[in-house]
């Protein structure tokens, strides 16, 4: 049996594949999160199946393989199988996310949807694995394979869950946290059940180098992500935008289009002798008739004896 290598560049394939993992995770999230307000609902779980099936499950494992050696033998990738597998693993998990992110959503549709997307994510594992080309012969620990089964179906209803029931920021970066862990342990617990031995053939076998694969991949990621968070970030911004309340419009009573009632002046005026300028007064008895509000008594009226 030949010694295989999980950790071939140290901490950093594991560390950048469980940050992808999360990042992927956590954009899904959000998407998932856009895609229950009822607006453009399937755009919105298409771009959250790009996300977690894509990013957080699909360019995870393909990172963690950078770091995966097998001694002696060069390992080589066949790309239309691998890009297989990627197609693989977001269509299992729009699949799953069309189950249950529903304005009512039922524990059947959960655990249907967490079946499918944990065998479709497994399969995906192990079809990228076979995309891998090497001169050893490779087996596979039955009991490892299976726990490796138990535990995507956990991770993918788990997963399914918190896109249902997550809500806030803080939540999402929790349940990212965890998705993240639980896809990284599916992977490591598939890649623990290989067995290399030796094989007949020798030579460098057929495929591209993983490194080949990596450039386009990471321009890839890079474009996806910047694209998801852009889309994520503008439809926040709308969504939390306070508008001031929308205040009635008053309406004026129709009186206050109306002319205001004439100013009632005396017909007629009875003069006091001893007033020197026979200021008008106006007794009870006067009767009085309407006139225009226009006309007014002079200021200091003309004596009547003048």
């Amino acid at each position: 049996m030949l010694d295989i290598y999980h950790f071939s560049y140290g901490w950093l394939t594991p560390i950048l594949a469980y940050v992808l993992s999360f990042t992927g995770s956590f954009l899904g999230l959000q998407c998932a999160a856009r895609a229950r307000a009822g607006e453009k609902r399937l755009l919105w779980l298409s771009l959250a199946a790009v996300s977690i099936g894509g990013t957080g499950i699909w360019v995870m494992h393909f990172i963690a393989m950078l770091g995966f050696s097998i001694q002696g033998s060069p390992i080589r990738f066949d790309v239309p199988l691998t890009l297989f597998s990627a197609a693989t693993a977001i269509v299992v998990v729009g699949i799953g996310l069309v189950l249950v992110v529903t304005p009512h959503p039922r524990m059947w549709a959960l655990l249907t949807g967490g079946l499918i997307t944990g065998l479709g994510v497994a399969g995906m594992h192990y079809t990228g694995m076979h995309a891998m080309n090497s001169s050893a012969d490779i087996s596979y620990d039955t009991t490892l394979v299976v726990l490796s089964l138990v535990i995507a179906v956990v991770a993918a209803t788990a997963a399914l869950w918190f896109t249902v029931n997550v809500r806030g920021q803080l939540a999402a970066v929790g349940a990212s946290l965890i998705m993240a862990v639980a896809v990284c342990g599916m992977h490591y617990t598939g890649m623990a059940a290989m067995r290399a031995h030796g094989g007949h053939e020798h030579g460098t076998p057929e495929g591209t180098d993983a490194l080949q694969l990596l450039a386009p991949l990471i321009v890839g990621i890079a474009i996806v992500t910047m694209l998801l968070l852009i889309s994520v970030s503008l439809t926040s911004i709308e969504r939390d935008l306070e508008l001031p309340p929308v205040r009635p419009a008053t309406v004026r009573p129709a009186g206050d289009d109306v002319a205001p009632p004439p100013v009632r002046y005396p017909l007629a005026q009875e003069y006091v002798d001893d007033d020197p300028w026979n200021t008008p007064r106006r007794p009870e008895h006067v009767p009085v008739v309407d006139e225009p509000v226009t006309q007014y008594w002079p200021s200091r009226p003309v004596p009547r004896n003048h």
